[in-house]
């Protein structure tokens, strides 16, 4: 098997796993979503942790660790980077077991194109005619919603602003995915810890620390990584162009599942506003194709 097509299967994979997740937390929804943040973060650097030690990682890891501390604007950036993921995740989760399922799909969806507009914010980028046709278009349809339910989509824009957030902050603080999401967790860890240690009623405090429901809060750091590491592996692999096509596949199965499995409602104000949505997608997407396309040849 070539290296483009097993970078299809790791980033396909990717995307399919993230795209199932809404399942796994439905699992532990008696759970407060505040606590299975605090465990994901906890669970996630300790596999993290785990895994770079079974590769043997653990030297540069930790030369990449003492870099970051002794830079005080990386320091800055990767810690504001792991406080909007944190956001990003909580937030993913209140949506899933409040029954928001569609809205966080919706989220996944706009996410790209807020990615642009802070990247002309801050970094200065330009927008093209075809890109603000794009924003016009999802904005449009955002708005459409807003307007015909009387209320701002709050979940699905906090999805979206937190995740590009995240993403623009890795760029100005770059590193692997394998050390970024483990010195991440270790940052807010030690606020995970305390949340959970001062957790004396609710849900989990009678749970049983051997069963099903316990492995699986578990496992959350697991779920998180896996898709990451997969993705990390896949993307180095492929074209720019066909990350952003397959990228598509999470929020697609989200709003599938959503409707399907957990009967959420799709009105026609849905149909509408996704469409608007799906429509500045795809303007956006031909477009970096087509600006991919001309730097590949340009490169070649």
């Amino acid at each position: 098997m070539n290296d483009q097509k097993l970078g299809i299967i790791y980033t396909t994979g990717a995307y399919i796993a993230w795209g199932f997740l809404p399942i796994y937390w439905k699992l532990i929804q008696s759970i407060p979503a505040f606590e299975i943040l605090a465990h994901r973060i906890v669970w996630s650097f300790a596999f993290m942790a785990i895994i770079i030690l079974i590769v043997r990682k653990h030297k540069p890891f930790i030369e990449e660790l003492k870099t970051i501390l002794s830079n005080k604007k990386q320091l800055i950036g990767i810690t504001f980077a792991a406080i909007a993921i944190s956001i990003n995740w909580v937030t993913y989760i209140i949506a899933v077991n409040t029954d928001h399922v569609v809205e966080a799909s919706l989220g996944y969806y706009i996410n790209p194109l807020v990615s642009i507009l802070l990247g002309m914010i801050v970094l200065g980028e330009k927008f093209s005619r075809a890109q603000w046709l794009a924003f016009l278009l999802a904005g449009t349809g955002v708005a459409y919603m807003t307007i015909q339910f009387g209320s701002v989509p709050w979940l699905a824009l906090l999805l979206a602003f937190s995740f590009g957030t995240y993403g623009l902050l890795k760029k100005l603080v770059p590193l692997n995915a394998m050390f970024g999401l483990t010195i991440e967790t270790l940052i807010v860890s030690p606020v995970a810890l305390i949340y959970l240690f001062t957790q004396q009623s609710g849900e989990w405090s009678q749970i049983d620390l051997f069963s099903y429901t316990a492995a699986l809060v578990f496992g959350a750091g697991i779920v998180t990584a896996i898709p990451l590491l997969l993705f990390a592996a896949g993307a180095k692999r492929i074209p720019l162009s066909m990350v952003g096509f397959l990228q598509y596949f999470a929020p697609t199965i989200m709003l599938i599942i959503g409707v399907f499995l957990y009967d959420e409602a799709f009105t026609s104000v849905h149909a509408v506003s996704f469409t608007l949505i799906w429509s500045g997608l795809i303007v956006f997407t031909v477009t970096r194709m087509k600006r991919l396309k001309k730097y590949e040849a340009k490169s070649a």
